[in-house]
C-alpha cells in the first residue's frame, strides 16, 4: 500500500488585503445575496463572476419546494455566463452568504460538490483556472482554481 499526500493552497486574508478588482467582485456577490430566493432554508447565497472580457455576471440560490429543483448561486452565475458568453472564459468567482437572520456569514462558505464539479468543467473547457474568492466577515479564502478544493476531480479524461 502507498499513501498519497494531496496539498491544497488556500490563502486566508482580510478584505482590505485584496485587490480593488477582487473587493469589487465580493461586493457584487454580497449584493446578489439580496436577490436570493430561499424561503425554506433562509440561507441566502450570492455569486459574482468576472469574465475575461470584463463582463460581470451575478447569480444567487433559487430554492423550490420540489427539492432538489432549486439551484445554487454559483451554478446560476456560471450557467448564465455560458448562455450569454459561451466562448468567454471565467476569470474569477466570488461567493458570499447571509445567515437566516440576514447577517453576512462570519466564515467563508464553500461551494457544494455539484458546484465544484461545474467549476472543474468550466476550467477544463477553457483550459484556464478560475480564481475563487470565498467571503466571510472574519476572513476571505482565496484560491487559484477549484482543484484546490477538489484535487481528485471527475473529468472526461
Amino acid at each position: 500500500m502507498k499513501n498519497l499526500e494531496l496539498k491544497s493552497i488556500i490563502r486566508e486574508c482580510q478584505l482590505e488585503e485584496l485587490s480593488p478588482e477582487e473587493q469589487h467582485l465580493i461586493q457584487l456577490a454580497i449584493e446578489a445575496t439580496s436577490r436570493s430566493y430561499a424561503p425554506y432554508s433562509k440561507f441566502r447565497v450570492g455569486a459574482a463572476l468576472l469574465l475575461n472580457n470584463g463582463v460581470e455576471i451575478l447569480g444567487c440560490n433559487q430554492e423550490n419546494a420540489a427539492y432538489p429543483a432549486g439551484l445554487c448561486a454559483e451554478r446560476t452565475a456560471l450557467f448564465a455566463a455560458g448562455v450569454q458568453y459561451p466562448d468567454v472564459p471565467v476569470k474569477m468567482l466570488a461567493i458570499a452568504a447571509r445567515t437566516p437572520d440576514g447577517e453576512l456569514q462570519d466564515e467563508p462558505v464553500s461551494p457544494c460538490g455539484s458546484c465544484r464539479q461545474v467549476l472543474i468543467e468550466t476550467e477544463t473547457r477553457f483550459h484556464q483556472p478560475v480564481r475563487i474568492l470565498l467571503y466571510g466577515r472574519n476572513k476571505t479564502f482565496v484560491m487559484d482554481g477549484i482543484k484546490e478544493l477538489m484535487p481528485l476531480s471527475f473529468t472526461e479524461f
